[in-house]
């Protein structure tokens, strides 16, 4: 009776380990993409070409996590018309519907084809069978109609802006009771305190304290740790120190330019520039709109 019962429970072992064996198996699909879906909802929407999926991603190189949302679902991925290669990811968007959640297995080697070799993950071996497992869980769809609209508001809501920078830039210049007069590219320059060292020139290295804002006094960036806590927006990691640069050397807006040139060592200014001294028609990021007139103030700490 204890052998039959022993026997029983073995077969029972097996069925429940082939089970959880199978269900942890990929399926390859037409287009040659190994998938495997760990929650499925038929009645969801599907994805069609052109639309954007909005949820959470986990991004993998074998168990070396690349990328993660996971909590705080966004827009991650659009349908593209056609898959690159075989055994593309995109052929896995359009099987997948919202509430869907799918692990989707690509062979790194075929992604190399297609991705230079420098933005291909360190740990990245050719010919060594490595695979990027996109495991993704899709919230909604933003479909390719209501994305044309976006873009259509977008432009139109640009447009606005840059017809209004001028009265709007016009205003903070009165509210702030600013009277420094701005130069011919119309940038203002206010000298708060004029240091005694040597002058900002072509060629010399200089080291400058930051805070960059919008005109409603939204902070963008700073390399001060005190005006990013009080704006609580510390971001982790950095080393808040002063930027060092040579003057010329490198690509800087043309307001940041113009307004250091021929400073002292020691000296605190700030500027107020339009956008087309800044970042003009594209914007900057989140915070940077496009035609966003902005507000920098400096401290030049050396020059060399």
């Amino acid at each position: 009776m204890k052998k039959v019962l022993l026997i029983a429970t073995m077969a029972l072992t097996c069925t429940v380990m082939m089970t959880a064996c199978n269900s942890n198996k990929f399926k390859q699909a037409e287009g040659g993409l190994l998938y495997r879906f760990e929650t499925t909802n038929p009645e969801g929407e599907q994805p069609k070409v052109g639309d954007v999926l909005v949820g959470e991603l986990l991004l993998r190189l074998d168990d070396d996590t690349l990328f993660t949302n996971v909590g705080t679902p966004d827009r991650i991925f659009q349908v593209s018309e056609s898959p690159a290669f075989r055994g593309d990811i995109q052929e896995g968007f359009l099987m997948m519907h919202t509430g869907d959640k799918a692990i989707f297995k690509i062979p790194a080697d075929s992604v190399a084809k297609f991705v230079p070799l420098e933005q291909m993950p360190p740990k990245y071996e050719k010919d060594k069978g490595q695979y990027f497992l996109y495991e993704i869980t899709l919230n909604e769809i933003v479909t390719k109609e209501e994305l044309a609209q976006e873009n259509a508001n977008f432009v139109e809501e640009m447009n606005k802006r840059k017809d209004e920078e001028a009265a709007t830039l016009a205003q903070y210049i009165s509210d702030n009771k600013i009277t420094a007069k701005p130069t011919k590219s119309g940038l203002y320059i206010i000298v708060n305190k004029k240091g005694s060292g040597p002058k900002v020139e072509n060629g010399k290295e200089v080291s400058v304290n930051y805070t960059g804002r919008l005109l409603d006094g939204t902070l963008f960036d700073t390399s001060r740790e005190q005006d990013a806590r009080e704006a609580n927006k510390v971001q982790k990691g950095r080393t808040y120190e002063p930027m060092t640069y040579v003057v010329g050397a490198q690509p800087m807006i043309k307001g940041w330019d113009e307004g250091i040139m021929g400073q002292t060592e020691g000296s605190d200014i700030t500027l107020i520039m339009p956008s087309e001294l800044a970042y003009g028609a594209r914007g900057a990021g989140k915070d940077i709109l496009p035609y966003s007139p902005l507000v920098f103030n400096l401290t030049i700490e050396s020059v060399k």
